[in-house]
């Protein structure tokens, strides 16, 4: 399974038009995890500390207890980062260790970044931020192309919480 099963596309599409728009209005993205449960079709927003790594940590872990109490089936994050450019990929331990951060780094790419965690996978998808013609202070960015990992390591990975195996997922793929 590589495409986003449209059950989850109807949730997310809407939110990234939102988050576009909030740049578009030249206001900044403020990081953000959505939690739904496809059943009761019900999405809980929570705002992302990302000041520290203990923050970090305490998001998490805010997301993992509210997946839990609601039987999440996804959690979709939305939030800018900093990349590198393609260019540079190969040589990304080198720019941490000259410049300490990517984002210290005159290499750094201004991205949005969003993953989909499902049962069946993460989705991933970075997008490079980019001037809005015409409007002060306004950014905008592309429609996202994601990509499908069956496994990924992070902090803000592996939130869902652990269902039976009988009982699968509570919602409908497709």
């Amino acid at each position: 399974m590589s495409a986003i099963p449209s059950s989850y596309l109807g949730i997310i599409e809407p939110l990234i038009d939102t988050a576009r728009g909030i740049m578009e209005r030249g206001e900044s993205l403020v990081p953000f995890a959505f939690v739904g449960n496809l059943t009761t079709r019900e999405t809980y927003a929570v705002m992302l500390d990302t000041g520290s790594d203990a923050r970090k940590d305490r998001s998490a872990e805010t997301i993992r207890q509210l997946a839990h109490g609601h039987q999440a089936d996804f959690v979709f994050v939305i939030m800018d980062a900093w990349s590198l450019p393609p260019d540079k990929m190969s040589k990304v331990n080198e720019i941490l260790e000259r410049y300490g951060s990517i984002g210290a780094s005159p290499y750094r790419v201004d991205v949005v970044a969003f993953s989909l965690e499902t049962r069946y996978g993460i989705w991933v998808a970075q997008v490079p931020v980019q001037s809005k013609a015409g409007a002060k202070n306004a950014r905008t960015f592309a429609d996202p192309a994601f990509q499908h990992f069956a496994e990924a390591q992070g902090r803000f990975v592996d939130l869902l919480p652990v269902k039976d195996e009988e009982g699968g997922s509570s919602g409908t793929l497709h």
